[in-house]
């Protein structure tokens, strides 16, 4: 395949960002997991991005645009919109780094992150929701802020793009990879790093409903704003970017949507098979990985990127009991 996806993120890019944030971020571990190979059936293969530092894949892209700074930018500071991850990964990060930091966070966003945004020195702006977010952190940089996005950025996406280069490197022979997707910058990164680096490997995505902006995006042939109505904040974003969805138009098989029930029934899959705590962010994959068993038949080995665990055990026994789950 081509390195470049319509001039977009490519594999040197996502090289350059590994080089960048080395010794900043965790090398996060890949292994086999026996308990979901049990469950599911075939061999699975988990890359546990929720041992990263401050708990998500997130800390890898904010990190990469956070040294990419200019001084002028260091000088100014910098501003984030985020439903959690995002913004715990630029605070912390921010304040390793010495840059002054301002994150905006819907009031839906999960009072741990919250908390953690703020401990960490961050400025924190709360609105009413992530339409708001975004048009506030919109503001910000226009009175001479630099915004990091989450995922409309090719510096925070080729961070994003290192999973895939560990996981290309540390894993045994795969055949379907499984990505959660939000605005999409991870999906984008690592599809574009395991596509240069593994060719034959399909790649899914998978979203929530009520938080579907990647698949609607696919169907109306460029991004497209949607109404949010998820449960699950860090995937809900109000639409995708041109940049994260091109790779994902070219690079992915499908986006498969799954119910907010079913993130946190895999969220609870997770921790009684796998035997971590994950956020239903993460907990989406198990309802995806059965469908895509359905699909590719037999002869499938998974690997499933567990994206975050930024949930607290409060969060997860409410919406478990929401659900009437256990």
């Amino acid at each position: 395949m081509p390195e470049r996806v319509n001039t977009l993120i490519g594999i040197t890019d996502i090289e350059q960002a590994a080089e960048l944030v080395a010794g900043h971020v965790v090398r996060t571990p890949t292994v086999p997991s026996p308990g979901l190979s049990t469950l599911l059936g075939v061999p699975v293969t988990v890359k546990l991005e929720l041992l990263q530092r401050t708990g998500s894949f997130k800390v890898r892209g904010a990190t990469a645009r956070l040294l990419s700074l200019t001084e002028a930018e260091r000088a100014a500071g910098v501003a984030a919109v985020s439903g959690g991850n995002h913004g715990i990964a630029l605070a912390v990060m921010a304040a390793a780094l010495d840059v002054k930091a301002t994150v905006v966070m819907p009031r839906s966003a999960p009072a741990r992150s919250v908390e953690i945004v703020e401990s960490a020195g961050a400025a924190l702006r709360l609105t009413d929701d992530m339409d708001g977010a975004f048009a506030l952190v919109n503001r910000l940089r226009d009175e001479g802020l630099t915004l990091v996005h989450p995922f409309d950025d090719p510096v925070v996406v080729a961070g994003q793009g290192t999973v895939g280069l560990e996981f290309a490197e540390d894993a045994d022979d795969l055949t379907d990879v499984l990505v959660s997707v939000g605005g999409g910058g991870l999906i984008a990164g690592v599809a574009a790093a395991l596509r240069a680096r593994r060719p034959d490997l399909r790649i899914w995505g998978v979203e929530t409903e009520g938080a579907e902006a990647m698949s609607r995006a696919l169907a109306a042939g460029g991004p497209v704003p949607v109404e949010l109505s998820s449960i699950v904040s860090t995937l809900s974003a109000p639409s995708v970017s041109r940049l994260t969805y091109a790779p994902v138009s070219a690079l992915v098989t499908e986006v498969l949507v799954v119910s907010d029930r079913e993130a946190v029934r895999g969220t609870l899959d997770l921790a009684d098979h796998a035997k971590v705590w994950t956020e239903p962010a993460a907990g989406c994959l198990l309802p995806a990985a059965r469908r895509v068993l359905e699909r590719v038949g037999d002869g499938a080995r998974l690997g499933l990127v567990v994206c975050g665990g930024n949930a607290t055990t409060a969060d997860v026994m409410a919406w478990s009991q929401r659900f009437g789950l256990r």
